[in-house]
C-alpha cells in the first residue's frame, strides 16, 4: 500500500485484543450447559416448575438479541431526528431570526409561503435577517458579521465541550470502529458520555459552517447506542462476540439513518467496517437498519416526509453519448479523493505535531476563516444538506437561478468557486477536534462539479443543437439534465474518498429511486475507484488508522506485505514471531504460589494476556495456553464446594488463602487434588494466625486450553493473517517441526509491527 505519512505502532500497547475463538467457545459451553439442564429437568423426577423456568430462560435467551436490536434501532432513529432538528435551527440562526418566535427555523417561520419563496428571506416578512432584526435596515456587512460571529461561536463551544468532557467524541470515529470490529478494545470509545457529547457537539459543529458532515459520526453514535443498550443485558456484557454483532448492526443503522438508505447501510457495514460479517449479523443489521429508518420516518424531522434533506426523484433518462462525461465525472471523483486523502493526512500530521495544545483555538480560527469566505458564495453559504437538495433537484421550468438559461454563465462560475472553496475547507477541517464527517462534504463537492459540468454541456446543447454529439437528443425537449450530473458527481466524490463501491451505488439509488441511473452510477464509481487507487490505495479511514497508530489487521495487509517482500508467501512466521526465549512460560509440573503471583503481576505490568504451558522448561514441549485473568480469578476465589471447607474460610479472598510455598500445577497428571484444595481450616482466625504453610498442590488444569491454534515456523505469514482474520484467536503458538516443542508466539500486533516497521524503513 502506498503510504503518505509515518505509521506509528507506539500506541499498540494501549489496546487489548479480543480472542474471538475463546469467547465463542465460552458462549457455546454456556448454551450447552442450559440445554443439558433442560434434558435433566425433563426426567420424571424433575419438577414442572424447574422445567418451565428453564424453557422460559432459553426462549428469552434466543429473543434477547432481537429485543436489543429493536431498542437500538429505535434510539438511533430518535437521536438522529433530534440532531437534525437542532442542526437545522442552528444553521438558520446564522442567517436571521423568526419574529413569530425565536425557536422557529426559517422553514417553519415561513411555512405558509411557497417553498421557493421561503428560501428568500425578503419575501417572508416574519423571517428577519440579522441586519433587519438589529438595526432595522438592510446592511450586508451586518449580515456577514452575524454569520461569521455565530458560526465561530458554535464551533468554539463545540471544541471546548469535546476537549473538556469527551475527547474521544472528536473526529468521525470510523477508523476506531473498524479497529474495534477487527478485535481490539478501545476503552470508553463507545460509552454513554461519549454518545452525549458527540450528539451535542455534532449539531454545533455542522451548524457552524465548517466543511464537515454528520454521516461518519452517525456511525460512531449508532455504535455507542448499541454498546450502551447491550451492556445492560448479561448475554452481551459477558460475550465480546455477541457484542460485536450488535455493534455491526448499529453501524449499519447509523449509515441507514444518515442517508435514508437502510440497504445501503447494511452493505456499507459489510463492505467497509466489519471484518467478520456472518449471516446472523447480516439479518440483525438489516432489522436494526429497518427499525432505525422507520423511527426516523415517524419523527419526520424535516416535515417533508423525507428521511434526509436531499432525497430527490428523476423522471428523465440518459443518453449513450453522455457516457464520456460520466467518465470525466468519475475521473474528477478519483482525483479529488486521492488528493484529498494525501493533503488531509499532511494537515493531520501537522495538527498532531504543532497544534495538540491549541485545540479550541484551531477550531475557532478554522470556523472564522471558513464562514468569512463562504458567505460571499450562495452555494457555500447554504447548509450542505440544503445545497445538495438544491443541486440534485431537476429543473421543471426555466425559473430560478439554477434553471434560467440567461444565468447559466454566472452559475457555472459560482459552482466552480464553490467546488474549490469546499475542497480547501474539507481538507483543512476534517480531523479537527470536533465531531466531523467527510461523506456529505465530499458529496457536496462532487455535486457542485457535476452540476457545473452539466450546465456547461446544457449550454453547448442550447447553442449548438445540431452538433453530431447531440444527435440522440429529441428536438424541442430537454436533453441534458444537470441535476443528474450533480447526482453522479456526488457518488464519484464519495467513492473517491472512501473507496467504497457497491454500498455507494445502492445508497445513491435509495436516495433517488432512479433505477435507470444504476449503470451511470456504476461507471462513475468504478472510474473514481481506479483513479483514486492509482493516487493512494485505501480510503481515508484506512490511512487514518495507520497515521494514528491504531491496530487493525485484515486481509488487505497481505497486499502491503507483497509490496515489501515481493510475495507474502515468502515471509515466514519465524521472521515475525516472538521467540520462546523472550516469553514467560509456565511449567505444567507447577511452581510455588509466590512465584506464580510475582509472574502474574509482572505480566499485568507488561500487558501480557496469557502464558504458554509446557511440560518443563528444558524440553519446552507445548501442553496448552492459559489466560492471565483466568489464573487471577481462580486463585482469588477458591472453590470451597470441592474441598468441603467452611464458608468463613471460603469468604476470605484475594490470594492470601494460599501459602507462598504451596504448589500450583497446570496438568491433571501431576496431582489428584481438585482446584482450590487447601488445608481444612476451622475458621478464618485460625488461618490468619498461620504465616506460612505447605499444603497439597492446587490444580488449575481445567483453565488450560489444551488445543490452542499452532503453526510451524516456516509457514507463511499470509496463512497466519488468514487465521487471525477468519478464526480470530488472540495468539498463535509456533511449534517445532519435530514434535511440538514451543519455539515462539505470534499475535496480531506482532504482524502489524513488522509490516508497518518495514514500510517505514523503506
Amino acid at each position: 500500500m502506498r503510504q503518505v505519512e509515518t505509521k506509528s505502532t507506539a500506541r499498540f500497547d494501549e489496546f487489548t485484543t479480543v480472542d474471538w475463538m475463546d469467547d465463542s467457545a465460552k458462549e457455546r459451553r454456556r448454551q450447552q450447559a442450559h440445554w443439558g439442564q433442560l434434558r435433566t429437568y425433563g426426567l420424571p423426577s424433575a419438577s414442572l416448575t424447574q422445567y418451565l423456568m428453564n424453557w422460559a430462560y432459553l426462549a428469552y435467551d434466543s429473543m434477547v438479541s432481537w429485543i436489543v436490536v429493536l431498542l437500538v434501532g429505535v434510539l438511533i432513529g430518535i437521536n438522529t431526528a433530534f440532531i437534525s432538528i437542532v442542526t437545522e435551527w442552528l444553521s438558520d440562526a446564522k442567517l436571521g431570526v423568526c419574529s413569530k418566535g425565536w425557536w422557529l427555523n426559517q422553514k417553519f417561520c415561513c411555512w405558509e409561503y411557497s417553498p421557493s419563496s421561503a428560501s428568500q428571506p425578503e419575501v417572508c416578512p416574519e423571517w428577519l435577517a440579522w441586519d433587519q432584526a438589529l438595526i432595522g435596515t438592510s446592511a450586508g456587512v451586518v449580515r456577514w458579521l452575524a454569520f461569521v460571529a455565530i458560526g465561530t461561536l458554535l464551533a468554539t463551544v463545540c471544541a471546548f465541550l469535546v476537549r473538556s468532557y469527551a475527547p474521544l467524541a472528536a473526529g468521525s470515529g470510523l477508523p476506531e470502529i473498524k479497529a474495534i470490529l477487527g478485535g481490539f478494545v478501545i476503552r470508553g470509545f463507545m460509552g454513554g458520555w461519549t454518545l452525549l457529547m458527540k450528539s451535542i457537539g455534532l449539531a454545533l459543529a455542522v451548524a457552524s459552517g465548517l466543511s464537515i458532515g454528520k454521516e461518519g459520526p452517525a456511525v460512531h453514535m449508532g455504535c455507542c447506542v448499541g454498546n450502551v443498550v447491550s451492556r445492560n443485558f448479561p448475554k452481551f456484557r459477558r460475550s465480546a462476540a455477541r457484542q460485536r454483532e450488535i455493534v455491526s448492526a448499529s453501524a449499519a443503522a447509523g449509515v441507514a439513518v444518515a442517508f435514508g438508505a437502510p440497504i445501503g447501510g447494511v452493505l456499507f457495514s459489510l463492505e467497509d467496517l466489519s471484518s467478520h460479517f456472518p449471516r446472523k449479523t447480516l439479518w440483525r443489521s438489516f432489522f436494526c437498519a429497518l427499525i432505525a429508518t422507520v423511527s426516523l420516518q415517524a419523527m419526520d424531522p424535516f416535515w417533508t416526509g423525507k428521511l434526509v434533506m436531499f432525497q430527490v426523484t428523476y423522471d428523465r433518462d440518459w443518453h449513450f453519448f453522455e457516457t464520456v462525461f460520466f467518465v470525466l465525472i468519475g475521473a474528477f471523483g478519483g482525483v479529488y479523493g486521492g488528493l484529498c486523502i494525501r493533503l488531509n493526512l499532511k494537515v493531520a500530521a501537522f495538527r498532531k505535531r504543532y497544534l495538540g495544545s491549541w485545540v479550541v483555538q484551531e477550531v475557532a480560527a478554522l470556523a472564522l476563516l471558513t464562514t468569512a469566505v463562504t458567505y460571499a458564495n450562495r452555494f457555500t453559504r447554504e447548509d450542505m444538506g440544503e445545497l445538495l437538495a438544491m443541486l440534485l433537484q431537476e429543473c421543471k421550468d426555466t425559473r430560478g437561478m439554477l434553471c434560467a438559461p440567461e444565468s447559466s454563465r454566472q452559475v457555472i462560475w459560482a459552482l466552480l468557486w464553490a467546488t474549490v472553496i469546499r475542497v480547501a475547507g474539507t481538507i483543512l477541517a476534517y480531523g479537527c477536534r470536533v465531531p466531523c464527517g467527510i461523506f456529505v462534504p465530499s458529496m457536496a463537492i462532487g455535486a457542485s462539479f457535476g452540476r457545473m459540468l452539466g450546465a456547461i454541456i446544457q449550454s453547448l446543447h442550447r447553442a449548438h443543437p445540431k452538433w453530431a454529439l447531440f444527435a440522440q437528443c429529441a428536438p424541442d425537449t430537454p436533453c441534458i439534465t444537470p441535476a443528474t450530473y450533480a447526482f453522479l458527481g456526488a457518488a464519484a466524490a464519495m467513492c473517491g474518498v472512501t473507496k467504497v463501491t457497491v454500498a455507494v451505488v445502492v445508497i445513491m439509488y435509495e436516495l433517488t429511486g432512479a433505477l435507470n441511473f444504476i449503470v451511470p452510477t456504476m461507471i462513475v464509481v468504478m472510474v473514481a475507484r481506479i483513479i483514486g487507487d492509482a493516487i493512494v490505495e485505501g480510503g481515508i479511514s484506512e490511512q487514518l488508522i495507520l497515521l494514528n497508530g491504531l491496530p487493525f489487521l485484515d486481509e488487505g495487509e497481505l497486499d502491503e506485505m507483497e509490496s515489501l517482500a515481493g510475495s507474502a508467501s515468502h515471509l515466514a512466521v519465524a521472521a515475525v514471531m516472538r521467540p520462546a526465549d523472550d516469553l514467560q512460560v509456565l511449567a505444567a509440573g507447577g511452581l510455588p504460589y509466590a512465584e506464580l503471583q510475582s509472574l502474574v503481576e509482572s505480566a499485568a505490568r507488561d500487558s501480557v494476556r496469557g502464558f504458554p504451558v509446557v511440560d518443563n522448561q528444558h524440553d519446552m514441549r507445548l501442553v496448552g495456553y492459559v489466560l492471565r485473568d483466568a489464573i487471577i480469578r481462580a486463585l482469588a476465589v477458591p472453590q470451597a464446594h470441592n474441598t468441603g471447607q467452611s464458608a468463613a474460610a471460603t469468604a476470605f479472598v484475594g490470594g492470601e488463602m494460599y501459602g507462598p510455598r504451596q504448589q500450583v500445577v497446570f496438568s491433571s497428571g501431576h496431582s489428584d487434588s481438585s482446584l482450590g484444595s487447601l488445608h481444612e481450616l476451622e475458621s478464618v482466625d485460625h488461618y490468619v494466625g498461620q504465616s506460612r504453610f505447605t499444603g497439597p498442590p492446587v490444580n488449575l488444569a481445567e483453565l488450560v486450553n489444551s488445543s490452542p491454534v499452532t503453526v510451524r515456523p516456516q509457514m507463511s505469514v499470509e496463512t497466519a493473517v488468514e487465521i487471525f482474520c477468519k478464526l480470530g484467536p488472540r495468539v498463535i503458538l509456533v511449534t517445532s517441526e519435530d514434535g511440538g516443542h514451543l519455539v515462539g508466539l505470534l499475535t496480531r500486533k506482532d504482524v502489524l509491527r513488522h509490516i508497518r516497521g518495514q514500510s517505514h524503513a523503506q
